[in-house]
């Protein structure tokens, strides 16, 4: 029984980054003899199994077939005659298909290291076009790698379009474009993932609210970069530089989708388009079966981004129905995300990423003020029910009320 260290340790060590995790295959055993060394099985469709000490992840070295359209229309075929060599020709791209040795030698028949130090995303062998999961891996690969130079190589491109054109992609199932698609937010620079899937095409078969945003025209007063879409992109690398979380980068990328339904006619303007876009939002999420702190904070970035970004010029009442609509009071933490995605969407337009948003800070002593008001005085007074509820109504306005007065005159100072 031999045993080498693959994929991503390989591959991050001789980038120089920290190795989070370490992946073993095991050659020329069986499944009992891991189990009688003490190895615990996991999974179902693999043969892997956890070390009995470190818990890392040791998988038998395998072959796959193709028998069916699909990420799951595979034969696996794990026995003690598969060779290191099959196994690694299995797998996607060229710096995932290295292993080392006891030793600590590089076993590296695909050339992944060239590709490192050329910066390439290239694909294995031609099977890479079996699994549709590789076009979504590619992608994140793409957002993960991009501030390192790497760029995805021109053939494995192509493949990516084939398999586009061949259908291959409408296999994939929600929750594995979710689980890839959730992880790639969380990447350097997620807008990459979707300029990757665009470029070969998968982006209108699995986002196409998405990918509708792209040619939809904006008033160039408020946005410079005009397309819908490239706004997006920007909003995405600003939501990254606010150190956003992978719930409030959703929120950003989904924050736009109603233009992407406004009639052509009504161009550059786009009344109506955030109702239009937490309905779009909503569908969105249940397609694919997204998390609902996801899909909640989505919708109410989609409804009430503009209201945020206009809050200087609010009314008292329209400042506390919208802290009102966005629950601000019971779920502070979802506010102060939605306040870092209105953020991100104000600095994502061309040329103005480093403007100020005086917005945020104002919202945030409105919430203050609004939360502030006490309630044990009325209940002191006996008031309840509707007359308690007109009563805390009238003493938030006017702690609003005062918070604007004092932004106004420490403005004009």
């Amino acid at each position: 029984m031999e045993v080498y260290l693959v994929g991503g340790a390989v591959r991050d060590d001789l980038l120089g980054l920290p190795v989070v995790e370490r992946d073993w295959v095991v050659v020329g055993a069986t499944p009992d003899e891991l189990l009688a060394r003490g190895f615990r099985p996991v999974g179902k469709d693999f043969p892997v199994f956890l070390h009995p000490e470190s818990h890392e992840e040791y998988a038998l070295a395998r072959t796959e077939r193709k028998t069916a359209p699909g990420y799951h229309g595979f034969s696996i075929h794990a026995a003690p005659d598969v060779t290191l060599e099959d196994d690694l020709l299995r797998r996607d791209l060229t710096i995932n298909a290295m292993a080392r040795d006891a030793r600590g030698q590089l076993i590296d028949p695909h050339r992944g290291a060239r590709d490192l130090e050329e910066r390439w995303l290239r694909h294995v062998s031609p099977a890479f076009a079996e699994d549709p999961v590789r076009i979504l891996r590619v992608a994140r690969f793409s957002a993960r790698y991009a501030p390192l130079g790497f760029q995805v190589a021109p053939e494995t491109l192509d493949l990516m379009r084939a398999m586009v054109a061949d259908g291959e992609i409408d296999h994939l199932v929600p929750e594995r474009v979710w689980a890839e698609t959730v992880r790639a937010l969380g990447e350097p620079r997620p807008g990459k993932f979707i300029e990757t899937l665009r470029e070969c095409g998968a982006l209108a078969r699995i986002f196409p609210e998405l990918d509708r945003l792209f040619g939809v025209p904006q008033p160039p007063s408020h946005h410079p970069e005009i397309d819908t879409g490239f706004h997006t992109l920007l909003a995405l690398e600003q939501a990254v530089r606010l150190e956003a979380d992978a719930v409030t980068r959703f929120a950003v990328l989904v924050h736009d989708l109603g233009k992407g339904a406004t009639p052509a006619d009504e161009w550059p303007r786009h009344l109506g388009h955030e109702q239009r876009g937490a309905d779009l939002v909503r569908a969105f999420c249940q397609r694919l079966r997204v998390p609902n702190m996801y899909r909640e904070l989505g919708v109410l970035t989609a409804r009430f981004h503009t209201h945020c970004h206009r809050a200087l010029e609010l009314r008292p009442k329209t400042l506390l129905n919208t802290l009102k609509g966005l629950d601000a009071l019971r779920k502070p933490q979802r506010f102060e995300q939605f306040l870092v995605a209105c953020e991100a969407d104000a600095r994502g337009r061309l040329g103005l990423e480093n403007r100020a948003y005086p917005q945020a800070d104002f919202m945030r002593r409105v919430y203050q003020a609004t939360a502030g008001a006490p309630v044990h005085p009325l209940l002191a007074q006996g008031l309840s029910g509707l007359t308690l509820a007109e009563a805390l109504q009238r003493d938030r306005l006017a702690a609003i009320t005062e918070v604007r007065q004092e932004y106004k005159t420490s403005s004009r100072a």
